[in-house]
């Protein structure tokens, strides 16, 4: 038996898996180890996952994570699965875990619209080019982040329709004060300015909702997808910006001429697929 977690900043997927069946399932909170100590992701696995995962030694921990794609911060999350799970642990970045899960062994270009965004060329086992992210400050196009990010700073210079404004501002029971101090002092103001862009899934009848979110995932192709070969290449994507404005998605790839192959939730089912025979 043995563990398959897939983490994004927001939330993580663990699976305890015996042969084809999935004996445990649960959900934490996001893992990072950018922003988490060895010690904060140690308490976050011990008190969120539930006790069926800690009964004993599994074969091996399969751990996709955002933040780890650096080697220094892969071992920060390695040593804390070790001494949580005592389970030998492989880790690895979240985008090689989006493309395991979209494409399995077969190549192509896997992309990640989620809290944060990523995009990477898959040969059927490894990455061979990618794009980097540079994360929600200096990248991140496409993603919930971003958008929430462009929503937020539209209602605070009074740029977003009046009553959609007001209207967030209510369903989030928080003022323009509130929002400055989300973003510059709590922790995670990514996973806050995503939370916040689902909030415009409900207005998808409002044309400045329409333009704001095609705006967003537009960038996203100018800025990443035509760097890879991306007409001679099936494209796939994951993620919950993905799989929520799945149809502005589709209309913003006919723009540049190709059809995505394939728009999923998450990346578990082709991660188990992936993983059957180890």
């Amino acid at each position: 038996m043995k563990i398959i977690a897939d983490s994004s900043s927001t939330r993580t997927e663990w699976a305890l898996v015996d042969g084809d069946t999935i004996v445990e399932h649960a959900f934490t909170q996001g893992l990072n180890p950018y922003f988490q100590s060895r010690r904060d992701i140690s308490h976050s696995i011990r008190l969120e996952i539930p006790d069926a995962f800690f009964k004993r030694r599994w074969s091996h921990i399969y751990f996709y994570g955002a933040g780890c794609a650096n080697l220094d911060k892969r071992k920060i999350m390695e040593a804390s699965l070790i001494a949580q799970f005592k389970t030998p642990a492989t880790v690895e970045s979240d985008l090689l875990g989006a493309a395991r899960g979209l494409l399995v062994r077969e190549r192509g270009i896997a992309c990640i619209l989620g809290t944060g965004s990523n995009s990477c060329l898959y040969d059927g086992s490894q990455i061979v080019k990618s794009v980097r992210s540079a994360g929600f400050i200096l990248g991140d196009e496409g993603s919930g982040a971003q958008l929430g990010k462009m929503f937020v700073s539209d209602c605070l210079k009074n740029i977003a329709p009046v009553e959609l404004k007001e209207e967030f501002y209510a369903r989030f029971g928080i003022n323009p004060d509130a929002i400055m101090n989300v973003v510059y002092t709590q922790p995670f103001p990514n996973r806050s300015l995503s939370t916040y862009s689902f909030f415009l899934a409900k207005h998808l009848d409002n044309d400045y909702v329409v333009d704001l979110i095609t705006r967003n995932i537009r960038t996203f192709f100018n800025r990443n997808i035509v760097q890879y070969d991306y007409q001679n290449e099936p494209i796939t994507f994951v993620g919950l910006v993905a799989y929520t404005y799945a149809d502005i998605l589709k209309s913003i790839a006919a723009e540049f001429g190709v059809e995505i192959n394939k728009i999923v939730r998450n990346s578990m089912p082709g991660l188990l697929d992936y993983h059957r025979n180890d």
